[in-house]
Parts: structure tokens; sequence; C-alpha cells
């Protein structure tokens, strides 16, 4: 197995530099004709500028404006951060120890940088906060949903504790509000087949052999709203959103389903009403049966004007 490059530049508000590879050929003569055409979404006057600040490194150190196209080789640079809008809401450590740490994420906060949310993630916060700059989700949740989230802190365990979600070896237990039916059972299994396009934002329920199953259970209703607990057991995306729209019971806060509206970054007024309330496993590293609760609520069930009304 090759081994892999490290970087040689250090990591920048807990982030690795980006890591392109040159084409084994080209009409290029220089770098920076390669860069230009490569990255259409940066300016060139920009790639020229970090060329001359030495921005852009090879193995052997910084590369210039005039510095040649070397086909096969591998460069590193740390790219340009967004204008984010700050998540005004703290991720707490529910457990940490040699080589997981376990976080309680907010509603807002995305779990990875992806797109136009890069410092304002679980991730990046947690590494800079406790200087792991190789710390690593084990699993993911959607940016409005609040709770669990298991963090790897030891590199070479990542596929370890990875492979314990893909093989569904996590129990998960999930609380949502919603409006309360008292013509829809209490408790169901909800199957049905869900696919997510590439560059579709909403995920759909299609004919064909399910792929996502979830158990849903009331826990308790008053004033018109409920308290569900959803046992999911499969993970696509979307996948409880889905179900409980598709029972007729969206979850309050769900800007997509059963319709998709836009919601500008910086509203945090009612956020979904969806945590991830427990992880529980056995742990694949110490094999030590685990479980950890989410010390998140709901707002919606508490105290429905605050929920509105936001931070």
């Amino acid at each position: 197995m090759r081994r892999k490059l490290r970087p040689p530049l250090p990591p920048r508000h807990g982030l690795d530099p980006a890591r392109l590879k040159m084409p084994a050929e080209g009409p290029w003569t220089t770098l920076r004709e390669h860069l230009v055409e490569r990255l259409p979404r940066v300016a060139p006057e920009r790639i020229e500028e970090m060329l001359r600040e030495e921005r852009i490194v090879g193995l052997d150190g910084p590369l210039g404006v005039d510095a040649p196209f070397v086909p096969d080789s591998f460069i590193w640079f740390h790219r340009d951060l967004p204008d984010e809008v700050e998540v005004p809401f703290e991720v707490s450590v529910v457990h940490r120890d040699e080589h997981i740490l376990v976080a309680d994420k907010p509603h807002f906060l995305a779990t990875i940088p992806r797109g136009q949310h890069i410092l304002q993630t679980a991730l990046v916060r947690l590494r800079r906060r406790f200087d792991l700059p190789t710390l690593s989700p084990a699993h993911r949740l959607d940016r409005v949903t609040a709770g669990l989230i298991l963090f790897v802190i030891t590199p070479e365990l990542r596929g370890a504790y990875q492979t314990m979600f893909r093989d569904r070896l996590v129990h998960k237990e999930y609380e949502a509000i919603a409006r309360y039916d008292p013509a829809i059972a209490m408790p169901r299994e909800i199957s049905s087949r869900i696919i997510k396009e590439r560059g579709v934002i909403a995920a759909q329920e299609v004919d064909g052999p399910p792929n996502a199953e979830t158990r849903v259970e009331l826990i308790e209703h008053r004033d018109g709203l409920g308290r569900y607990r959803l046992l999911p057991a499969t993970g696509r995306t979307h996948q409880l959103r889905l179900h409980m729209s598709g029972l007729g019971l969206p979850i309050l806060g769900d800007d997509f389903y059963p319709e998709l509206t836009e919601t500008p970054l910086d509203d945090f007024t009612e956020p979904l009403q969806l945590l991830a309330k427990v992880l529980e496993f056995t742990d694949p590293v110490t094999k030590e049966r685990r479980r950890f609760e989410s010390g998140l609520t709901l707002k919606a069930w508490t105290d429905l004007d605050a929920w509105r009304r936001g931070p």
C-alpha cells in the first residue's frame, strides 16, 4: 500500500491544506497556467498573488509565479475562507477518552466543512478547542439537526468506528416534535425507498424495493403537539424527516418537507425539532458496551414561543 504524503504545510484554523496532483501530461508551461484553468472559481489575479506570497508549496518548498508545470507532482495550499455567519450556539462534550469524543451538536451548525460552512462547523470548532488536528467524525448529522456525534481522536482507529456505523451496529434514538393526530395509530413501522440525487437539495421517496426503515413511537402529547421517539434501522439522507412528513406529521421547523422553502443562514428562529438523543454500541476497540445520551432538549416542547423567537 502506498503511503499517504504528509502535507508540507501545517493545519490552519483546524483545517489541513488542500492537495492537488498534477496531470501526467498537458499543454501548460507554468504551474500558474495550469491552476488558472483548473480552478475557474478562483480569480487568476488571486492565484498569482498566492504564488507571489509563497502560499502554494510542493514537496521541496514554496512555488513562485514562474514555477514550471511538473507532471504527476503534488502541490498544497490553504483555500481562502468564505465569509461565514457565526452560529451563536456552543458544541458541548458528552464524553472524551483516549480514542473518542462524543459531542452534542447544536442546531444550525454543520458537522464538517463544506461549501459556505468551514470554521462554523462542529469538527473545526472541536479541533481548535482541544488542539486535535486529526479529529474526524465517525458519522454525520444534518446542519439543522441537533444531538450526538461520535468523533474519533486516534486516526488509526477511524475505520473501526466508521465501519460500526456503516454496518448498522449502533443503536440510535431520535426525538422529534410534530403535530399530534389521534387518527394516526402509534407505534408504527415505516419502510420506503428513498433516493438523493447529486446536486438536488432534497431527497424523495420513490417506487421500488424499500431501503429505509423507521419505527415511530408517540412518547406523549399535549396542546395539539406530539413528542415522538424515532428509531431508524437504516440511515438514508433525510430519512426521518421524509418518513414523518409522509405520515402527515412533518417535524416542526422542517423547511424541506413537505415543501422546500428558502431560509437565510442568519435566521436562527424555529430550528428543526429533531434531536439525535441516544447512541449505544459495543466499542470495537475496548469491547465494552457504551451508551451516550444528549443533554439537549427540543425547545418547541418546553416553550413554543421561545422556539419561534430564536436566540
